[in-house]
């Protein structure tokens, strides 16, 4: 797995190896002339590192999903990351107190876990993050997402909103 990951893409159990060269040629195609694409030991997920903006990659992908659907046929969600860090909730805690900061006053928030291969306790990691976090929580509706991506001995960290989440499998519908 990349270490140092800023994209995390999901795709359907047993398409790993063709989902991994249609996001390395994707990421190719949008200008990263050395993508780093890495499957992880948790079926239908992979990370990548690009030289791009992630945030960018997605809009960019979701009017090439909109306008050639087969270039990203395999993938399903894709999900930009701005930091990583060891799976530790003072590392994480310490994480979303930095990229939080973006988060304008008067702005709602929820955080969202997603987690894989690890003993933390999503409540756990929901106290730790949440102290960090000086804003309004919205659970139904929230203007931004402050997203932990717990991935074994890494998680990823991302405060953005909504729309930044690219599911392709919706898109397709």
């Amino acid at each position: 797995m990349v270490r140092r990951f800023n994209l995390i893409v999901t795709t359907a159990r047993g398409m790993e190896n063709l989902a991994a060269i249609e996001l390395e040629d994707l990421l190719r195609f949008l200008g990263d002339s050395e993508p780093q694409v890495s499957m992880t030991s948790i079926s239908g997920l992979l990370t990548a590192r690009t030289s791009l903006d992630p945030f960018e990659v997605i809009e960019r992908v979701r009017v090439i999903a909109e306008e050639e659907p087969w270039r990203v046929g395999s993938l399903m969600r894709m999900i930009p990351i701005e930091e990583v860090v060891e799976s530790s909730l003072e590392m994480i805690a310490e994480a979303v107190k930095r990229v939080a900061s973006k988060i304008p006053e008067g702005q709602s928030f929820r955080i969202t876990i997603e987690k894989r291969h690890t003993s933390l306790s999503s409540s756990e990691i929901i106290e730790a993050a949440a102290k960090n976090v000086d804003r309004r929580v919205d659970l139904k509706n929230p203007d931004w997402i402050v997203l932990i991506e717990v991935v074994g001995a890494y998680t990823g960290v991302s405060a953005l909103k909504p729309e930044q989440i690219l599911s392709l499998a919706k898109l397709r519908k």
